[in-house]
C-alpha cells in the first residue's frame, strides 16, 4: 500500500506513469543547467512493470558508477519480463548515479557527491542529492520492498554475498534476513556501513520497506560467476515477495552462512603511503593481532615494509584491488559468524 509521499517540494520529475499496468521505459528528469545547457535535464534511466495486484518493488543498480553486476542484470529484466508474468509492480532503475556509471566512476564527476551517502538528499540541491530526495520522497512511499545491488567497485573486491540491513524495527529486521536468505548468495552478510544513516537502504529502512542488498565481486570488472548469483537471486527474491510466481524458484543452496562485519574491527586501513602486499587469500580464516599484509616504499628501498595486522577473527570477506594506498585506505575486511 502506498504511503503519503513527502511534502518536499522538487522540480524533478518523471516521463513514465507509475500507475499505468504494463511496461514502460523512460526516465526520471533532474533539472541540471551545465556550463553548456540552460535548460537541460539529468537523464535517469527508470522503467516500470505493472500488472494484476501485488507488492510494489524497486530495484536499484548503478548507486555507484564502477559496480557492474547488478545494473546488468537489471536491465535485462526491464528487456526480458513480461508484465503478464508478474502480480505487482517494479520500478527498475539500473543507473541512478548515471553520470557516474557512464564515466564508470565510484561517485558522481558532476557533484563530486558519493550517491550512497546522499540520503535524504535535497530536492534543491546537487544533481545527486535531488536524485536521492526524489526517491525518498516519491518513489519510496509507493514501494514495499527495496533490492540495492553492489559490488565491491574498483577498489574491493569482495566474496559475492547478500547484505542485510539491520533495522531497530524486530519485525523488519527479520523480513529484511528472511529477503536476504532468499537471494541465495553463498554468503549473508549483516552489514551497517559503521551506523552511517545516509545510505539507500538505511534510508528505505526508515521508511519501512523490506530492505536488501548485495556485494557482488568487484574489481573493476564483470564476474561471470557474480553475475549469475545476481541474475538467480533478484528472481529468487522476487518469488519470495510474490511477485514472481513459485514456479520459477530455483532450488535453494545448501552451504548458506550468515556473517557479520564486527564494527570498527572488521577493517584494516593503510597507515602509511606505498603498495599493499595482502598475505592471504579470500576467505582465508584469520585472528586478531596476526599479521595482514605489508606496505611497501618501493621508491625507499632503505625503508622496511610497514606490517598491519587484523583487528578480529573471522574470515577474509574484501581486499583492496588497486595495490597503490595511502593512509586510510581500506585494505581489508574481515566478517565473522553472525549472533
Amino acid at each position: 500500500m502506498s504511503k503519503p509521499a513527502s511534502t518536499r517540494s522538487s522540480s524533478a520529475f518523471l516521463s513514465v506513469d507509475l500507475d499505468r499496468m504494463g511496461k514502460q521505459v523512460g526516465f526520471l528528469m533532474i533539472p541540471h543547467s551545465p556550463d553548456d545547457d540552460a535548460w537541460g535535464v539529468t537523464r535517469v534511466p527508470v522503467a516500470v512493470i505493472a500488472n494484476g495486484t501485488g507488492p510494489t518493488v524497486i530495484l536499484e543498480g548503478g548507486n555507484h558508477g564502477d559496480e557492474y553486476e547488478g545494473p546488468i542484470a537489471i536491465c535485462e529484466l526491464i528487456r526480458e519480463l513480461d508484465p503478464g508474468e508478474i502480480q505487482g509492480r517494479l520500478i527498475l532503475m539500473p543507473a541512478n548515479n548515471v553520470h557516474a556509471v557512464m564515466a564508470g566512476k565510484r561517485v558522481s564527476p558532476v557533484d563530486g557527491v558519493n550517491f550512497n551517502r546522499a540520503f535524504p538528499g535535497d530536492p534543491h540541491g546537487t544533481v545527486t542529492q535531488q536524485t536521492t530526495a526524489f526517491i525518498v520522497d516519491q518513489l519510496y512511499p509507493e514501494a514495499d520492498a527495496f533490492l540495492d545491488l553492489h559490488s565491491g567497485g574498483s577498489s574491493l573486491d569482495i566474496l559475492p554475498s547478500a547484505i542485510i540491513q539491520p533495522s531497530e524495527d524486530s519485525t523488519l529486521r527479520q523480513q529484511n534476513i528472511l529477503a536476504a536468505q532468499a537471494f541465495d548468495a553463498p554468503l549473508t552478510v549483516v552489514i551497517d556501513n559503521l551506523g552511517d544513516p545516509r545510505t539507500a537502504t538505511a534510508a528505505a529502512c526508515r521508511a519501512g520497506l523490506i530492505t536488501m542488498g548485495t556485494e557482488l565481486g568487484g574489481g573493476g570488472t564483470v564476474s561471470v560467476s557474480a553475475l549469475e548469483i545476481a541474475r538467480r537471486g533478484i528472481r529468487n527474491v522476487l518469488v519470495h515477495l510474490g511477485v514472481l510466481s513459485t514456479e520459477t524458484a530455483v532450488e535453494p543452496r545448501r552451504d548458506q552462512r550468515i556473517l557479520s562485519l564486527p564494527g570498527t574491527d572488521a577493517y584494516v586501513f593503510a597507515t602509511v603511503d606505498g603498495i599493499f602486499e595482502p598475505l592471504h587469500r579470500h576467505g582465508h580464516e584469520v585472528r586478531a593481532g596476526e599479521p595482514a599484509g605489508r606496505i611497501h616504499c618501493t621508491w625507499d628501498p632503505s625503508r622496511p615494509p610497514e606490517e598491519v595486522h587484523y583487528q578480529s577473527d573471522g574470515m577474509l570477506y574484501g581486499r583492496r584491488q588497486p595495490g597503490r594506498v595511502k593512509p586510510g585506505n581500506c585494505c581489508l575486511v574481515v566478517a565473522k559468524p553472525y549472533g
